[in-house]
């Protein structure tokens, strides 16, 4: 509790700082959170340069709306609910088209079907692990932004649901019925493909 208090009042005094347009506070700030709105963003978004770019567009958002930030509240959390909301628009506007791996891929020399290797039968635990992991993964990637952002906060980065509904700005109640809702969704998509090897 010291440690948060402690981190409160020097997170306090670099953002007083920072508005009165000390450069090295600026840094110091950047430096502080940069990493950890880095790997949140990153488990969204999964491409490395895409994630650098998400990471400066939501520090220039949040070094721009300091002078309105409210000190009742967690510094880190106002800045992860800036990094999130601007993570979200930007997959909304990309909206990547999927692509079914069961449908034949059209070339020049006509249609050709997918051939993955089957690796059911390998006794290799870990190529088994890494298959299950992508298989959750491609899941979790699929479902609508709403519900992927709120699995991700819980599950991946372990944010409790009150920590979610903070970050998200959306009431508790919301928190949990998305939560749920997703995992239903992963249950249906996963149903039949993780039972061996796990």
């Amino acid at each position: 509790m010291v440690d948060k208090q402690k981190s409160s009042k020097s997170n306090s005094e670099l953002i007083q700082r920072a508005i009165d347009g000390d450069e090295t506070a600026y840094r110091q700030l950047l430096e502080n959170y940069r990493g950890a709105i880095f790997n949140l963003l990153f488990k969204m978004v999964r491409n490395k340069e895409e994630t650098e770019d998400l990471v400066q567009e939501a520090f220039i958002k949040a070094f721009k709306a300091l002078p309105s930030f409210n000190e009742e509240y967690a510094f880190s959390t106002w800045l992860y609910k800036i990094a999130i909301n601007n993570c979200i628009d930007h997959m909304r506007k990309k909206r990547l088209k999927t692509y079914s791996i069961n449908k034949p891929v059209r070339s020049k020399d006509g249609e050709l079907d997918r051939e993955f290797p089957d690796t059911s039968m390998s006794p290799d635990k870990e190529l088994l692990h890494d298959e299950r992991t992508r298989l959750i993964e491609t899941a979790i990637d699929e479902l609508p932004e709403n519900y992927k952002t709120a699995i991700l906060l819980r599950h991946r980065d372990e944010k409790s649901y009150e920590e979610i509904a903070q970050l998200l700005d959306i009431p508790l109640g919301t928190v949990k019925a998305r939560i749920f809702r997703a995992r239903e969704m992963l249950k249906k998509r996963l149903k039949g493909k993780l039972t061996r090897g796990v």
